[in-house]
């Protein structure tokens, strides 16, 4: 349980510090429940590190249709 909520602190603030999307940090920590981490147990732990962690998620989630748009663009122009 201690690793796990040790886990959890480290992710909140690499996502923080890097502004790196869920799918960038699962790849990073080699775990699969980054989303969870971040919106339930930080939440918990450290109520104010879950809150500037979050903000970050709000950010990448209005910004997910861009990046999208531009690795299709890649995908089928090769740039």
């Amino acid at each position: 349980k201690a690793y796990i909520e040790q886990r959890v602190v480290e992710v909140g603030k690499y996502i923080i510090a890097s502004k790196a999307t869920v799918r960038e940090t699962a790849k990073k920590f080699g775990i699969a429940t980054v989303h969870k981490d971040l919106t339930e147990r930080l939440t918990k732990i450290d109520p104010i590190l879950a809150k500037k962690a979050r903000s970050v998620l709000d950010v990448n989630k209005m910004e997910r249709h861009i990046r999208g748009g531009m690795a299709t663009r890649k995908k089928y122009t090769g740039k």
